[in-house]
């Protein structure tokens, strides 16, 4: 990484001119210090991106000056050096936080590398410390891509006012992290934030967890109960999934979103709140009310500021933030240090569609804390993750499909569904790997799909449980199939 600051600590004037050499030769910024002491003077007046240090010296050892070090705000990173590296010396700098550990003589190449990893990784801690400091009113909403940019700025305007939102958005988006960050930039920040998730309340229940009962009023309330509406009196609540909502219940929601009115059920007394209303949803609420599972008066009302989340897919390029800061964040639950991420398991993270969008990455952040040591390579990946990001190949997708036309061509051109399948029974063992056998079963199946729904894309998506845009970049990677597709949404 150019123009990163480096200071080198060693009690040996040669040791220190030439890394300085080295460094210098490609655009690295170096300071020397012959002393540990020498070196936490210089890191008091300046800061550095990485620290290259010896293990032994005279006066304070290098160890000494690691633990003192990982004290400071803004820490940089530390590589540990040794003339006589032990093991029990690594282990102990790799516990209390070191980045690396490089013996002496240095290799010039492992050296290059090592000091640039360790740059990028101090460069993208300060950003996620940075993101948490400046926007942790935002809740966690971590990510700097364009789409993440748009979402901020919609939440900043809508948060100081009154209006209604309707945060839309695949599961696992953080549509939460967005309600939680209009409420806390709002007026309303020192109140109650009620969340509720609509999906997880059986129907039968829901009118009672929202505007509460009265006693007797059916079987097993033995008690009267206050409902979520009056606990977020003066407050926000966050009506998680509300198109699983029942329409008993949407009728009510209405009329606390009109004049704040309710009854508890069971009750006659009418009762009033202030309450902020924000919804969301992952379904076309749009489709719902013309199925009549939806009411449209409760749609508009809530559609006052509509935000859409973009699933993680379509932000790539925030990967490498939401990993450190997920491993930053699970590594201290388990009281561990931070994980490293060597570069091609990153670069494969960045190429991952991830279905599951945040949770999934998040949960497979925990996985690698729990199942890793020190570094999370490409072998620690799962396979499905591998398997999507190698089939992206446009070399790997001919390999495929060249495997499957000889089979094709031996029936003849196939006349439907049925067809498509039955060629896999004629691929024989040994004239194909099992990863191009399951390309070529999927690419079978696709085409049985949209021959059954008559080349419908929307169709097909659904019947095979994936999104659209999902199944366009599958039929993109096998060349769409008998000409034109009909997308009809």
């Amino acid at each position: 990484m150019a123009n990163a600051n480096i200071l080198v600590v060693d009690d040996e004037k040669n040791i220190c001119r030439t890394i300085s050499m080295v460094l210098q030769g490609e655009d690295y910024e170096v300071d020397t210090a012959s002393s540990a002491e020498e070196g936490l003077e210089m890191l008091a007046e300046r800061s550095y991106d990485v620290l290259l240090l010896d293990v032994q010296m005279t006066g304070m050892t290098g160890l000494e000056m690691l633990e003192r070090v990982h004290q400071m705000d803004g820490a940089p990173e530390v590589v540990m050096m040794s003339g006589h590296a032990m093991l029990t010396d690594a282990v102990n700098a790799t516990r209390l936080g070191a980045f690396d550990f490089l013996e002496k003589p240095l290799d010039r190449e492992r050296l290059l590398l090592v000091v640039r990893n360790a740059g990028e990784r101090h460069f993208l801690a300060q950003k996620v410390q940075s993101l948490e400091n400046t926007d942790a009113r935002y809740c966690g909403m971590i990510g700097e891509s364009p789409a993440m940019q748009r979402v901020r700025k919609a939440v900043a305007v809508v948060a100081p006012t009154k209006g209604k939102v309707l945060i839309l958005g695949e599961s696992g988006v953080g549509k939460d992290l967005v309600a939680r960050s209009i409420h806390a930039l709002s007026d309303r920040a020192k109140r109650s934030f009620v969340k509720v998730n609509c999906s997880a309340i059986p129907s039968e229940l829901i009118e009672s967890e929202l505007f509460g009962h009265e006693k007797g009023s059916f079987t097993g309330a033995g008690a009267s109960k206050r409902g979520l509406f009056e606990m977020a009196d003066g407050g926000t609540i966050f009506l998680d999934e509300i198109g699983d909502m029942s329409l008993a219940a949407q009728a009510k929601v209405l009329r606390v979103l009109q004049n704040g009115e309710f009854t508890r059920v069971g009750g006659e007394k009418l009762s009033f709140v202030d309450v902020r209303v924000i919804a969301a949803t992952n379904k076309d609420l749009k489709k719902a009310v013309a199925e009549g599972t939806f009411r449209e008066d409760l749609y508009f009302r809530l559609n006052v500021v509509p935000i859409e989340v973009p699933p993680l897919r379509e932000r790539l390029e925030d990967i490498p933030l939401l990993v450190n800061a997920f491993l930053a964040q699970i590594g201290e639950e388990y009281g561990r240090t931070p994980l490293k991420v060597s570069d091609k398991a990153m670069e494969t993270l960045c190429k991952y569609t991830y279905p599951g969008n945040i949770r999934e990455l998040r949960n497979l952040c925990e996985r690698f804390v729990i199942m890793c040591q020190d570094i999370v390579t490409a072998a620690d990946l799962p396979e499905e993750i591998q398997e999507e990001v190698e089939s992206q190949s446009p070399k790997q997708s001919m390999h495929v499909l060249q495997a499957i036309a000889p089979v094709e061509q031996s029936l003849g051109q196939p006349s439907g569904e049925d067809d498509y399948l039955a060629n896999l029974a004629k691929v024989k063992p040994g004239t194909v790997t099992l990863r191009e056998f399951r390309a070529m079963a999927e690419h079978a199946f696709i085409k049985a799909t949209l021959d059954m729904t008559g080349q419908s894309v929307s169709k097909a998506a659904d019947m095979l449980g994936i999104e659209r845009t999902n199944l366009h970049k599958k039929i993109k990677k096998y060349e769409s199939p008998n000409g034109a597709l009909d997308d009809d949404d």
